[in-house]
């Protein structure tokens, strides 16, 4: 292949893909607005890390500096793949997200066989995992849900039936109809469900920090220098929880063809609604520490629940976790 036809072929796979057009063609309706594009962005991103993942990372940092400094990090290494998915959103704004940048940048093989992957494995676990962590959660609040109807073994794996998998799966379902129905509704109940869960980490930050000096003011104390060989292994182990907390944004991509005036709304929904994540997930942290001590972040199974029950009682932690169920929610309706 020569130069020119080199440039040529860049040339045509970077042009933006032309509306569908024609009469008889199937397309989608473009009716995810800005603020709904931004609302998918935190909404399928924000699920249960940033309640949870904080005392995980405590744990192998070894103090709240680094904890910090692993949620700042992991937020500037997801902004570069931002700008990749932006990029290729705006330009290949269809149905699919990277099947379609996999198909044109690579070749049908490779679209078809993440489609594939996506459609059989990706979609269903997820869908299924956020089903079950939201009845979960509905558990603690009414705990019949967990109640066992029988016991069976399928070979030596051995399985337990509750209430729980039937309402998980009517979960799904709800979920699925209120998506098809209608575009712009289900823009309006996203924005709705992202509020809300926002709404929740904001309520923690602002009462963490309104109690934080009267509860425990020494909480996040002075600690080792961050820039040594056994520092910076800890910090990055403690990437890895934060950048699971992150995995998301990327999703958008698959909505490029509900989107209105996506040259500009992909990039600026996917940058905007990082820097709303980061932003809270940072704020979110900073309460947990000054709140509790640091071995106590460290040894809680459900830190964003001991915050709130630490000033709120038992009655404040069964609100936070009807809010992680609601968080687990927008994360489905999106997924």
């Amino acid at each position: 292949m020569t130069h020119s036809a080199l440039e040529s072929r860049l040339s045509i796979l970077a042009m933006p893909v032309p509306e569908a057009t024609d009469a008889g063609r199937p397309h989608l309706v473009r009716g995810l607005t800005l603020l709904a594009a931004v609302a998918v962005v935190v909404g399928d991103t924000i699920g249960t890390g940033v309640f949870l993942v904080s005392s995980d990372m405590a744990r192998v940092a070894g103090s709240a500096p680094r904890v910090l400094a692993a949620w700042v990090i992991g937020g500037f290494i997801v902004l570069f793949g931002a700008f990749c998915y932006a990029e290729l959103g705006a330009a290949f704004p269809k149905a699919g997200g990277p099947y379609v940048y996999l198909s044109r940048g690579i070749g049908p093989l490779w679209g078809f066989l993440f489609g594939w992957m996506s459609s059989f494995l990706e979609r269903p676990v997820a869908m299924a995992t956020l089903a079950a962590g939201i009845v979960r959660f509905l558990s603690f609040l009414w705990p019949p849900i967990a109640h066992p109807w029988f016991t069976g073994h399928v070979g030596t794996y051995r399985f337990t039936f509750t209430t729980a998998q039937p309402l998980a799966a009517v979960v799904v379902v709800i979920a699925t109809a209120l998506n098809y129905f209608s575009v712009r509704l289900s823009g309006a109940i996203q924005v709705l469900l992202t509020l809300l869960k926002v709404a929740a980490i904001l309520v923690i930050v602002v009462a963490g920090a309104a109690v934080a000096s009267r509860i425990n003011s020494a909480a996040m104390p002075v600690v080792p220098a961050l820039f040594s060989f056994a520092s910076f292994t800890a910090l990055l182990t403690a990437l890895v929880p934060a950048m699971w907390a992150y995995n998301g944004f990327n999703d958008l991509g698959d909505l490029g063809e509900e989107i209105i005036d996506p040259q500009k709304n992909i990039p600026r929904a996917i940058i905007l609604g990082l820097a709303i994540i980061a932003g809270l997930y940072l704020m979110a942290n900073v309460t947990y520490f000054h709140v509790l001590p640091f071995t106590s972040v460290a040894a809680s199974e459900h830190v964003a629940s001991d915050v709130v029950q630490s000033f709120w009682g038992p009655r404040g932690a069964q609100w936070l976790t009807l809010a992680m169920a609601m968080s687990a929610l927008g994360a489905l309706h999106v997924v």
